[in-house]
């Protein structure tokens, strides 16, 4: 197993950091390696709620069909994968601060077959993309302006 976990604070508050972290179609935009992600369900999103993604890892195009398994609205959901060459699952709390939210991020990989093998690539990758793409997430949320209420 290769597993790896990210603490972010994002200057903003926690029910919209939420919204948009929790829809998993916003994740293009600030995970480079997520090439994109269209959603199989309808409704508003919850426990069942599926997703397709195409992630690049190690050079690879990988397609992953993604569940909600547990989703509780500003607080946390855990996604995970129900079909793809690599099992994975992410757990995201989200906690009110005095500086905004809290983003508590943990992912676990599950390589099998040939990506066993690449396993302590697969930890250093994770590791690195993870910074990279929390990294970019508070800045781009943070640049948005919030109206001021008149």
């Amino acid at each position: 197993m290769v597993t790896n976990e990210k603490i972010i604070t994002i200057n903003r508050p926690i029910a919209e950091v939420f919204t948009y972290v929790s829809d998993l179609q916003n994740g293009p935009k600030w995970q480079p390696e997520l090439l994109g992600v269209q959603r199989l369900t309808k409704g508003p999103l919850g426990i069942g709620t599926q997703f397709s993604s195409t992630r690049k890892i190690m050079g690879q195009n990988l397609e992953t069909s993604i569940e909600f398994v547990a989703y509780e609205p500003n607080s946390k959901y855990v996604i995970k994968s129900i079909s793809g060459p690599l099992p994975f699952e992410q757990s995201t709390l989200f906690e009110s601060t005095a500086e905004g939210t809290k983003l508590t991020t943990v992912i676990n990989l599950y390589p099998g077959g040939d990506m066993a093998q690449a396993e302590p690539m697969l930890t250093e990758s994770l590791k690195q993309e993870m910074d990279t793409n929390f990294d970019g997430l508070k800045k781009l949320l943070e640049s948005k302006v919030t109206p001021v209420p008149s």
